[in-house]
């Protein structure tokens, strides 16, 4: 009897999901963009709405979904989520590095010549609630905001979009994303691979990722020395008095410094200018009056700069826009351009960057995500690491370290030993490959945000990652 009733139980639960999974899926067409302001003509189809997760609650997830230039029938879907936590897929990832547009001031878009929907059909997610144009109707959640939470609705996400768009449900499926990605991608992961859900996950990528606190944070010291940033004296404090994990905890967590963590915060503000940006730390900042974007200061969310007019940087003679997230900030706050992208203030004022509403779990931050990437590995799914060699935030001085240490763990051959890989004969950075299935790759002056500063060396780490062909 006991046995019955529990399930007749979880077939209640199971007619519920199937019902929250059913309302609301509305035709793709109402999410059809006709074209967004300052748009040059292009001949894929681009779409942008919302999921709803809860519909007692009120939380839905904002997407923005781009086809792939040509051949989007047959080349692969992948979903791309930046970190933060609590920072824009949108914003950053689509607007800002690896979209087919970036704005170039006011309501003007020039083509990316190096959008990663060259290669894919990419689904860029705002996630979780309370990030971007994504809201919940129901305030009180911004405040229980975990890696769990974010998992789980992104799983529910990809539910009803794939209803939505089902000539993509027996697609090949990557997911993809940087920084604190390092906990969404995984995790995501992880959990549609134990819920034995229908999606042909083929493969996971992560750049720069924050996979284990410790290692990851603490790396930051030695970099800043390594790379000329710091004094020996400073570095020596940092090593006895007070390291880059402790100094984030009580900056962070308990709200207050020790005498040691001043000292050593003391320092290395006084030898590291804001001039010099963390996130990329050889790169021109922007000069602009701008003030409409900056993001908190915290360490794992890029520094927006805001000092006064547009300077450049290079990359093999690229061009690159180093205020290119300012205009993105000005882009999407503009009425125009949301009323083209299907979206909606919702409980807050203006679309930034980061979340200025949601308090997500900081304690999160310090659980270790590199077994859940080797759970991945160990199931099967090619796994891509990758950081940009310019990125003082999570360094790959630590990044490397934990790949190998995992591929040690797991008892994985190295099947291509650590080497350059070139792009048109030129250096694009390092790689090294275990068991054909775990890759970790760095990209030469690449920073934090790789496809941004380094925008066709990604493209070919991603287009190689996607047809699972070495790098040469």
């Amino acid at each position: 009897m006991e046995t019955q009733k529990w399930l007749s139980i979880a077939a209640i639960c199971i007619s519920l999901i199937q019902m929250s999974i059913a309302v609301g899926s509305t035709s793709k067409e109402d999410d059809k963009i006709t074209s967004l302001p300052g748009q040059p003509q292009v001949s894929f189809n681009q779409y942008g709405g919302y999921i709803t997760i809860d519909e007692y609650q009120n939380r839905a997830l904002f997407y923005y979904f781009v086809e792939a230039e040509t051949e989007a029938a047959s080349k692969p879907l992948v979903l791309w989520l930046n970190g933060g936590p609590g920072c824009s897929s949108l914003g950053a990832g689509a607007f800002s590095e690896h979209g087919p547009f970036r704005p170039s001031g006011g309501a003007n878009l020039t083509v990316n010549e190096y959008s990663w929907n060259k290669e894919a059909n990419m689904l860029y997610l705002e996630s979780p609630a309370g990030v971007g144009f994504s809201y919940s109707a129901n305030e009180s959640f911004y405040d229980l905001v975990n890696d769990t939470i974010t998992a789980q609705d992104n799983v529910v996400f990809l539910e009803k979009w794939f209803l939505k768009f089902p000539e993509y449900q027996n697609r090949s499926f990557f997911i993809t994303g940087e920084s604190y990605a390092g906990h969404y991608v995984p995790q995501l992961a992880q959990l549609i691979i134990e819920s034995g859900l229908q999606f042909n996950l083929k493969g996971i990528a992560i750049g720069n990722p924050l996979v284990e606190f410790n290692s990851d944070i603490n790396s930051q010291g030695e970099y800043y020395w390594t790379h000329g940033l710091i004094s020996d004296e400073c570095y020596g404090l940092v090593n006895s008095v007070c390291n880059m994990s402790q100094l984030w905890r009580e900056s962070f967590i308990t709200g207050s410094l020790s005498d040691g963590c001043k000292l050593v915060n003391s320092e290395i503000s006084a030898e590291i200018p804001y001039e010099i940006d963390n996130y990329d730390v050889t790169a021109d900042v922007c000069l602009s009056d701008d003030s409409s974007t900056t993001a908190q200061k915290h360490p794992l969310r890029a520094r927006f700069k805001i000092l006064s007019s547009s300077r450049s940087r290079f990359e093999g003679g690229e061009n690159i826009d180093v205020c290119v997230q300012e205009k993105t900030g000005t882009y999407l706050n503009m009425k125009q351009v949301q009323a083209a992208l299907h979206a909606k203030l919702i409980g807050i004022s203006h679309w930034s960057f980061c979340s200025q509403v949601m308090n997500y779990d900081e304690r999160n931050l310090e659980m270790p995500t590199i077994d859940v990437v080797g759970s991945i590995v160990s199931s099967g799914i090619r796994v891509l690491v990758y950081s940009g060699d310019q990125d003082s935030v999570i360094p790959f001085i630590s990044t490397r370290t934990l790949v190998d240490g995992l591929a040690n763990k797991l008892k994985m051959n190295t099947t291509s030993t650590y080497k350059a890989w070139l792009q048109d004969k030129q250096v694009g950075g390092w790689t090294q490959v275990y068991g054909d299935i775990l890759t970790y790759a760095t990209i030469r002056g690449a920073s934090h945000m790789a496809p941004f500063s380094s925008p066709s060396r990604s493209l070919t780490l991603f287009t190689a990652f996607l047809a699972g062909t070495p790098l040469v």
